[in-house]
C-alpha cells in the first residue's frame, strides 16, 4: 500500500483506537502531511526507534511501539531466554508512561516476566537493573536530548548495554518480520499481574544503585571536607535527573547544592527550554542567572534521561563562568581518575580508556601519560559498553574510564550506558580535590591544556528533514566517497578512513587496509598537524555531522586552527 491507502486503512481498521482516528481525520486535507507520516514504518534502527510522537507508521505511537516490542519478544523466545524476563524503564517525555506499559504488557502477553520501574528513572538506572536482575534484555523510552515533540524506545542486552552487531541485526530483521498488526501480542494489566509476568521494580533497587556509586568514590573524605563550602547550581531540565542526582550529592556530602527552581519538576514540553540538551548553552540561562545569585563554583545540567552532563564553572581570575564541552569534562575527570588512582596503588596493570572516534584527541596523551591504553571505538555509546564486555571476556584489559564528545562518560561498571547522575558525582569530586588544593575547576583545566596540548574540537551539523533530506545526506556521503578530498582546510589527508567499506588509505606510505572496527556509515580524516575531521549522519535526529579537531601550541593557536578547519570544511559542503 502506499501512504494514501496505509491512511485510509488506520481509518477504517477496527484494530486502531478513536483517539487515533480523529487525530487522522484533522490531516485529511494535508496530502504532504499524510505523505511523511505514512510513506514508511518509523525505522527499528540499531539502538531501537526515535521519532515524533503521533498517529502513522512513521511515528512514535502505542502501535508501533508494541510492533517493535513483539519484534523484540520473538527475539527474547528464539534465544530460549525468556525466563529471564526484561526490565523497562521510562523518562519524563511525553507518553513515555504509556509506551513504556504497552511494552510491558507486549512481553507480558507473549510470556516474558516484565520488571518495569514505578516512575521516572535515568536511563543508567535500566542498565543497573537489568544486570541486577538477571534480565535477558532492557527497554528504556526516551528521546534523550531531541525536541520536546520526539520520544524513543532503545533496547539493551543482558550485559546491560545496548544491542550491538550482531543482535542488533538480527533483533532488526525480528521487528521487521512483523507486517501485520494482528501479530502483535497484548493483554490487560490485571491479568498480567495476576500470572506473576508483570512486576513493579521496588525502591531497593535505588538504593543498590546508589551505594554502587558511592563505592567508586576515591576521596570521601575530601569531599565530606570540601562538600559543605563547594557551591553547586543544578538543573535537570525537566528531566529524570532531579532526585538521584540531588540524594548522591547528599549521601556523599555536598550540602551547599541549589536546584533550578523552574526546572525541577517532571515536564515532556520542556517549557523553559527549546531544547533540552545539556550541550545547547541556551538551556543554561536560567541555571547561570542562579549561579550568579549564589556566586556558585560550578553549574551542572543533565539530560531529560540524565545520561548526558553539562558544565560550567567559575574562573576566579574573570568572575565569569566558563563552558566546558563533554571533551574537557571528560578529560578532568579522566585525569583525576588517573593520578589519584596511581597514587594511592589502584591503577590496574592492564587498565584501558575507552573512547570513539568523534571525541577529542587530549585522551591519548593522558592515558600515554598514566601507560593506560587508549582503545577507540564507533560513535556511540554501546560500543564502548560492549568494550567492558569483551574486557570480562579476554582478559585483555581492566576498564578505568570511558567518555564520548556528547557529554557522556561512564565511571565504573555499574551500568554499561554513559551515566549522568554517576558523571556529576565524579565531577563534583574533581571539584573538590581541586578546591582542597586551592584551585578551580578552570585552573585545573588550564594545567591539562598546558601540560598535554590545547586541543579544541568543533561539530558542524546540517538539519534535513523528511523524505528528501534523507536523500540529500546519503548523497552526499557518496559524493565524498566517490571523490576523496586530498586536503579539508588547507591541511593536508594524511589518512582516510571509510567505515562503511572497511578501508583505510594512507597517503603518506600509499597503502590499503581495513579500518579494524564494525561497518558504519561513517567517513574520516587524519589531517595534518594533528588536525582530523569525522563525517557522520546521525542515527537519532536527521542530520548530518562533520566532526573536526585540532591541536594548537597555545588557545589563541588552537582558536584560529579550528575557525580556519571550521571555515574549510563548510567550503566543502555541496549546497542544499
Amino acid at each position: 500500500m502506499d501512504a494514501r491507502e496505509t491512511y485510509e486503512f488506520w481509518l477504517e481498521d477496527a484494530y486502531f483506537d478513536e483517539d487515533t482516528k480523529a487525530e487522522l481525520r484533522g490531516i485529511a486535507g494535508d496530502a504532504d502531511e499524510i505523505a511523511e507520516r505514512f510513506y514508511r514504518d518509523l525505522e527499528f534502527g540499531t539502538g531501537g526507534l526515535r521519532g515524533i510522537i503521533g498517529a502513522g507508521t512513521n511515528r512514535m505511537n502505542i502501535y508501533t511501539v508494541r510492533k517493535a516490542t513483539q519484534g523484540l519478544a520473538n527475539y527474547i523466545i528464539k534465544e530460549q531466554a525468556q525466563e529471564k524476563g526484561a526490565a523497562i524503564a521510562f523518562d519524563s517525555r511525553n507518553m513515555s508512561p504509556e509506551f513504556a506499559e504497552e511494552a510491558a504488557l507486549c512481553l507480558a502477553a507473549n510470556g516474558i516476566r516484565a520488571y518495569i520501574f514505578p516512575s521516572l528513572r535515568p536511563t543508567p538506572m535500566l542498565s543497573f537493573a537489568l544486570r541486577e536482575l538477571g534480565c535477558a534484555a532492557g527497554i528504556v523510552v526516551t528521546a534523550s536530548h531531541n525536541p520536546p515533540e520526539y520520544n524513543g524506545y532503545k533496547v539493551y542486552w543482558e550485559d546491560g548495554a545496548q544491542i550491538t552487531f550482531p543482535r542488533d541485526k538480527e533483533i532488526i530483521g525480528e521487528v521487521n518480520a512483523i507486517t501485520d498488526f494482528g501479530q502483535v501480542k497484548t493483554m490487560k494489566r490485571e491479568a498480567a499481574e495476576a500470572a506473576g509476568l508483570y512486576r513493579v521494580i521496588g525502591s531497593e533497587m535505588d538504593d543498590r544503585y546508589m551505594e554502587a556509586l558511592k563505592k567508586l568514590a576515591i576521596h570521601p573524605e575530601i569531599m565530606r571536607e570540601e562538600g559543605k563550602d563547594l557551591k553547586i547550581v543544578y538543573t535537570p531540565l525537566h528531566g529524570t535527573g532531579n532526585l538521584p542526582v540531588r540524594r548522591i550529592l547528599k549521601e556523599l556530602g555536598f550540602t551547599n547544592v541549589h536546584v533550578v527552581e523552574e526546572q525541577a519538576l517532571p515536564d515532556g514540553n520542556f517549557p523553559t527550554v527549546s531544547y533540552p540538551n545539556p550541550e545547547d548553552q541556551n538551556a543554561f540561562s536560567l541555571a547561570l542567572k542562579l549561579a550568579k545569585e549564589v556566586d556558585a563554583d560550578i553549574v551542572l545540567a543533565t539530560d531529560p534521561d540524565a545520561d548526558r552532563l553539562g558544565v560550567y564553572a567559575k574562573d576566579s581570575r574573570t568572575g565569569e563562568y566558563q563552558s566546558f564541552t563533554g571533551n574537557m569534562s571528560g578529560m578532568l575527570i579522566l585525569e583525576y581518575i588517573l593520578s589519584q588512582r596511581k597514587a594511592l596503588g589502584t591503577l590496574p596493570e592492564k587498565g584501558a580508556v575507552v573512547t570513539t572516534i568523534v571525541s577529542g584527541k587530549m585522551a591519548r596523551e593522558i592515558a600515554g601519560a598514566y601507560q593506560v591504553d587508549l582503545i577507540e571505538t564507533l560513535t556511540g555509546f554501546k560500543y564502548i559498553g560492549e568494550q567492558i564486555k569483551f574486557f570480562e571476556q579476554n582478559g585483555e584489559h581492566e576498564y578505568v574510564f570511558g567518555y564520548e564528545e556528547s557529554y557522556g562518560c561512564l565511571v565504573g561498571t555499574h551500568a554499561r550506558d554513559k551515566d549522568a547522575v554517576a558523571a556529576v558525582m565524579a565531577l563534583c569530586e574533581t571539584a573538590a580535590f581541586c578546591r582542597h588544593r586551592g584551585m578551580t575547576l578552570c585552573d585545573q583545566m588550564e594545567t591539562l591544556f598546558e601540560t598535554y596540548g590545547y586541543y579544541q574540537e568543533g561539530l558542524c551539523t546540517v538539519t534535513l528533514k523528511g523524505q528528501d533530506g534523507a536523500k540529500k545526506i546519503a548523497s552526499m556521503m557518496e559524493g565524498i566517497r566517490g571523490n576523496v578530498p586530498k586536503t579539508v582546510g588547507g591541511l593536508g589527508v594524511t589518512q582516510f578512513r571509510d567505515y562503511q567499506e572497511d578501508v583505510l588509505l594512507d597517503f603518506v606510505n600509499g597503502t590499503k587496509t581495513a579500518t579494524g572496527l564494525p561497518k558504519s556509515n561513517v567517513l574520516y580524516f587524519e589531517l595534518e598537524e594533528g588536525a582530523w575531521c569525522c563525517i557522520r549522519p546521525s542515527g537519532t535526529e536527521p542530520k548530518i555531522k562533520f566532526y573536526i579537531g585540532v591541536k594548537g601550541t597555545c588557545k589563541e593557536d588552537a582558536e584560529q586552527k579550528l575557525a580556519e578547519l571550521t571555515e574549510g570544511v563548510n567550503r566543502r559542503r555541496p549546497p542544499f
